[in-house]
């Protein structure tokens, strides 16, 4: 399959990315992750193996596409760090110091 990643195309294919990804240990997943075999690799690891690029130069998106085109299943931020995120500070204080207690 033809993609595009960091403005450069790549002929990827499934047992292409398995075969590049033989061996490499997975590194702790802080955000979205793709599942190749039986492990769980972060997606800029993915893309930084595969594309021999810096993780700088390319998104987590581009990965993610190219990855759900060739069948891989992947994962999006987990849902507590989104629902972080979206509060602003002080409804986050709020939300941890809880609703106050009816005398």
């Amino acid at each position: 399959m033809r993609c595009v990643i960091a403005r450069f195309p790549f002929d990827l294919t499934k047992s292409g990315v398995l075969d590049a990804m033989k061996g490499v240990k997975p590194e702790e997943v802080a955000g979205e992750s793709v599942i190749i075999g039986r492990r769980v690799y972060p997606v800029k690891q993915v893309g930084q193996v595969i594309t021999r690029q810096d993780r700088r130069d390319f998104s987590a998106g581009e990965v993610v596409r190219a990855m759900t085109k060739l069948g891989f299943t992947c994962r999006g931020l987990p849902q507590h760090t989104a629902s972080a995120r979206a509060r602003d500070p002080l409804g986050h204080a709020s939300a941890m110091l809880g609703t106050p207690a009816a005398a």
